[in-house]
Order: C-alpha cells, then structure tokens, then sequence
C-alpha cells in the first residue's frame, strides 16, 4: 500500500537516530521514495552519507544552501511529499514544532508545509514526562500531528522508562495507517489490555488468565484503520501490536494513572482484566510458610477504571466501550454492568472453561448497548477485533 509514496523524513538530533536507517531501509523496501533532512545534530550521530546512501538521495541539511534553493526551494520540499515524518522527534523539535519557530530547515519545513505530519518522540524519561514536553504533545495532536510512541525501556542514559523511539517496524505500521486513509483516521483511541498484578509480597501477586491476546487484536485493528490508538497494557502473555503508542503498567493504579494521563480521546475501549481487589498492605518482605498457619490477608478495592471514564464531567470520551467476561447469567449479568458503569457500550463474552475461550484463539461475544444486544458468531480474535472496529468507526461517523 506504500509503493509509490513519498516521505519528507526529518531526523532529530538524539541517539535513537541510528534507528533513521533501518527506517529508511524498511520503506525502501515497499516501494516508498525517501527524501532526508537532517538537523545539525542529528549529524553528530549518524553521517549523511549514510543516510543518503540507503535513501539513494540526497541530504537535504542547510536552509541558505543557494544551490539546493536554486534547484528546489525549501517551501517546495515541504510540499512534495505525501506524508512528513519526525523521526526522531526530539524534545527541541516537538517545541519548535509545537510553538511555530522556524530557524533551521526542519522546523521551516514543518512550519511550511500543508502536508500531514507524523512524529516518532525520542529522548530522555524525565524530558518526557516534563509538563512543557507533555503540553507540546498535546498540542501537536490537537494541531493534527499524529504522534507514535514512545516506547518504555532502557535508555542510552542509564534510566528506564518511557521514552524510546518506536521501532522502525512500528512506524512503518503508523505510516501505513496515516497514509491509508483508514475510517479511523484523525481519531485518538485509549484503550487498556492485559491482566494488572496486584504483589502481595515480592514474589507473589494476584492476577486472573488474560492473555492479552483479543485486546491485542483489537489495538491492531484500530490502527489498521488509521487511529492513532494509546495502547495501555498490564503483563500480557502476547506482544503488543505493532503501529500503536504502547504504556506497559503492572498495577490497577498504575492503570488508572495511564489512562487518565492518555485523556483526551475520541473513545476508550477497556479490554483490560482488571483485578478487582489488592491486598491493603504489601508485604515488603516474602512471607514465610508456617505449618498450621495461614496468612491474613487484608483486600480493598482497586480503582474501576472503566466507571470513573465513562462518568467523567468534563473530558469524556465520545464512547467508552467495556468488556464482561462472565461465565453464569452473561447478557444479564453484562447488561447490568453496562448500565452500573455507566458506558456505551459493553462486550459480553462466556469465560467459561468449557468454551476455551480464556486463553484461546476464539471469542463469542455479545455487543449490548442502550438499543439492547446482538450475539456475533464465533470467530478468530482478529476478525472480532476487526467488526468492532469497524462498529466504532460507524459510531464515530454518525456523530
């Protein structure tokens, strides 16, 4: 689907710009003409020649370079390419992006261009979460950018967190979604997968049996659509999916703070198992076994994610969509919950052992809404995924 594009490709000055290769030798592969520019440090980490060689163009990195404006200005570099991406888009860059400077050629280029933009944030975890960093972001979505990742994990700086550079693969897969056209396309989706552990002690928690594996489908599916979808996700059994912004979380709390932090969306899907109690006091030490002791274990509940969105005053998403996985009485048991938390709509599914569904490759649902309910045949996780997203974006559109 990308053969025959081209891509306006702005590397920021971070370490992550080694990844700018592969991203160029991934797209050259499917076909997509790759136009570079450079920043002046993004130099000091790859070459241009480089960069130019894999991209078998090349590198565009002055702004007062009278024979590259003689033969191509600026303004019209800004303009001939069907999709420009940032990648990766330093904090500097998403501020001069996000505060209209121009004093370099990539920042006049994004400020000259009419073009969609697309960025891959890259740097350190406390500029990430720095409140000027996260009001850049905000705005630049508000402004239309679409924004991939960033990643949690390891930095080159020692820390852990989130701040890596989505993979070149994950960003293949946003391009794909931004330059498809997808019905999704323009719309912010958070949504939660996954199990939460809740420690007990250091080495003991309480969880359930997802796997993951249908919230995964259903991530995937959005961004096949073209949604920019914020991906929250406990320790699943199964890899997120690729083009999506991934949170890895352990906790409910932890949870609760991803999704709230991820606000605000167009809808909010909570595919998550959730556990529905902690222990009041986590040892800090593993408990020992005593013969003819049991432990005494104090529960609260954990936060209901799910109803404090879908009740939300100000900030609400346009649908917040739940799961019930139930195995006695489930349409009326979902239904109940539906009205209880107060969302659109509710997927119900039998968990029962019998129908293998928990931990599967299958699901049977039930979508029940304020309209009433209407059971899907069983079908493979994707192709359920795939009919829900498609649902939404009929929601989404009649609105």
């Amino acid at each position: 689907m990308l053969a025959g594009k081209r891509i306006l490709l702005i590397i920021g000055g971070g370490i992550a710009a080694y990844k700018a290769l592969e991203l160029i030798r991934r797209l050259r592969e499917r076909g997509v003409a790759v136009t570079p520019v450079m920043t002046r440090a993004a130099a000091e980490f790859v070459t241009p020649l480089s960069v130019a060689a894999l991209a078998g163009e090349e590198v565009h990195a002055d702004l007062f370079d009278l024979t590259k404006e003689a033969r191509m200005g600026h303004i019209q570099l800004s303009r001939v390419a069907d999709l420009v991406v940032v990648a990766p888009a330093t904090a500097d860059l998403m501020a001069k992006m996000a505060q209209g400077h121009a004093d370099d050629l990539a920042s006049t280029l994004l400020m000259a261009t009419d073009t969609p933009v697309l960025v891959a944030p890259a740097m350190n975890v406390r500029m990430w979460t720095h409140p000027a960093t996260r009001r850049n972001a905000d705005t630049l979505r508000a402004d239309g950018v679409r924004v991939v990742g960033p990643n949690d994990g390891d930095m080159a700086c020692g820390e852990f967190g989130p701040g890596r550079m989505a993979e070149p693969a994950e960003i293949v897969a946003a391009i794909e979604g931004a330059l498809g056209g997808g019905r999704l396309s323009g719309r912010r989706i958070v949504m939660t997968s996954g199990p939460t552990h809740e420690p007990i002690d250091p080495v003991r928690y309480i969880a359930n049996r997802s796997s993951g594996a249908q919230g995964n489908a259903i991530g995937r599916a959005l961004a096949d659509l073209g949604a920019e979808v914020v991906f929250v996700t406990g320790p699943a059994a199964v890899p997120p999916p690729l083009g999506v912004q991934v949170h890895r979380v352990e906790t409910a709390r932890e949870m609760r703070a991803a999704v709230l932090a991820a606000l605000p969306a167009d809808a909010a899907i909570f595919a998550a198992a959730v556990a529905d109690w902690r222990v009041t006091h986590e040892s800090a030490s593993k408990l020992k076994k005593t013969a003819g002791t049991l432990p005494a274990l104090a529960f609260e509940e954990n936060p209901d994610i799910l109803a404090e969105i879908a009740q939300l005053d100000s900030g609400r998403p346009r649908l917040v969509v739940g799961f019930a996985a139930e195995t006695d009485d489930v349409i009326a048991n979902a239904t109940a919950k539906r009205a209880r938390k107060g969302c659109d709509w509710i997927l119900a599914n039998d968990v029962s052992p019998a129908t293998g569904i928990m931990g599967g490759t299958e699901n049977a649902v039930t979508l029940i809404t304020a309209e009433g309910s209407e059971t899907w045949d069983r079908a493979g996780k994707d192709a359920v995924a795939a009919r829900l997203a498609h649902r939404l974006a009929d929601a989404l559109e009649a609105e």
